[in-house]
């Protein structure tokens, strides 16, 4: 199907990848395939059943061959959620009693899904600080057959680079697993820095409008038959009008990254010049500490800002609470700005102190830069900040 992934450049594969060939009569935008199954199963044709279950309806393989090609991968498939495609990604390489070594920076859901459910179905699992390959060989062990990290991470936004993990993954026989929802296929293809499994939450930038929960997994044709595997047991296969709404977002990504990436810098680099901001944490800022790593590895720096407000958790509050164009809501990656503390959402089951021991202190708010026009972002940070002191 469509256009040759190996010759054309992101933006083209995230318009024309995937797409069947055109022919006269045929329309430019591919129609819902809102069936659960179809004709088949009999005979010779029984090996290529198409059942949506199975993630192979046409809308869902239209997703696949666009997000392998963007990925730079063998193959991909598509999920229900994001914790469905890192869920299903673990299971599927993770054998009876095997191990994950993963990065102390994460999402407060997947750390969750790490530490108590995987826990308690006998997978080990270990926490490394990923800055260095000492921290990750002390964090591996004989069992160990899954090397997890985000990049960059959530929230802090620390970039950490994937080809340390990569390399020791290669030497002990395991996978890299890397989730690059903040990044997006854009601004980072994380496969070719050694990555053999790359997870995206689709609810964000792929789909980029908040209007679908999707998950994305790119990696080897055997990987990725192997988590398709998994879904087809566990059941987060993605309904035909998701798919057909993500290929829709992704026509627009690359337009939408570049807008993202151009807003969030300046955004960020007016906190970083405000009176009661502690911190702005933003890669493309010479003062975060991965600021170069990010600069070799990333072609943009994204659109997620974080920041920690002088006055704590009081002053937090009151500076959501008076945003006029910015929205208080959980999520990310969507034209619209919106603004969330990780204390109240992704990382309330954690204690005051282990919030601050990840660099999450009360005042921690983490800004989702839209497309808007920065002048009115800014101006909408500007009166709030001016209230909350």
């Amino acid at each position: 199907m469509g256009t040759d992934r190996k010759t054309h450049g992101p933006a083209t594969a995230a318009v024309h990848a995937g797409a069947p060939e055109p022919t006269p009569g045929a329309p430019v935008v591919p129609p819902v395939f809102q069936s659960a199954t179809f004709y088949g199963g009999h005979g010779d044709d029984a090996a290529g059943l198409m059942y949506t279950r199975y993630g192979n309806n046409p809308n869902q393989q239209m997703i696949a061959e666009k997000l392998a090609a963007l990925e730079g991968t063998e193959a991909a498939l598509m999920l229900a959620s994001g914790m469905g495609a890192t869920a299903m990604t673990f299971l599927a390489a993770l054998p009876h009693g095997g191990h994950i070594a993963a990065s102390r920076h994460l999402y407060g859901a997947t750390e969750a899904l790490l530490s108590d459910e995987l826990s308690a179905r006998g997978y080990g699992v270990s926490y490394v600080d990923p800055d260095s390959r000492e921290s990750w060989l002390q964090g591996v062990r004989p069992e160990t057959k899954v090397l997890f990290m985000e990049v960059p991470t959530n929230p802090t936004l620390r970039v950490f680079d994937p080809r340390i993990p990569a390399a020791i993954a290669r030497e002990i026989g395991a996978i890299l697993v890397v989730d690059a929802t903040f990044a997006s296929p854009i601004n980072m293809r994380v496969a070719s820095l050694g990555a053999d499994a790359v997870i995206h939450s689709a609810t964000k930038y792929l789909g980029g409008h908040s209007d679908l929960i999707a998950g994305v997994v790119s990696g080897t044709n055997e990987l990725i038959e192997s988590v398709r595997n998994m879904m087809k047991l566990y059941g987060p296969s993605p309904d035909p009008h998701t798919a057909w709404l993500l290929d829709r977002g992704l026509r627009t990504l690359a337009l939408r990254m570049e807008v993202h990436n151009r807003n969030a810098m300046t955004v960020a680099a007016w906190f970083e010049a405000q009176e009661g901001v502690a911190r702005v944490f933003y890669p493309g800022l010479g003062t975060h500490p991965d600021h170069s790593l990010a600069s070799e590895i990333m072609s943009g720096f994204g659109g997620m800002v974080s920041i920690v407000l002088e006055g704590g958790a009081s002053a937090a509050d009151l500076f959501t609470t008076k945003l006029r164009l910015a929205a208080v809501a959980p999520s990310l990656g969507g034209v619209e700005t919106l603004v969330s503390q990780p204390r109240h959402t992704s990382h309330a089951r954690l204690s005051r102190e282990d919030r601050e021991a990840r660099g999450i202190p009360d005042g921690f708010v983490r800004i989702s830069v839209g497309v808007e026009d920065s002048a009115d972002l800014i101006r909408d940070f500007a009166q709030a900040l001016d209230i909350a002191g």
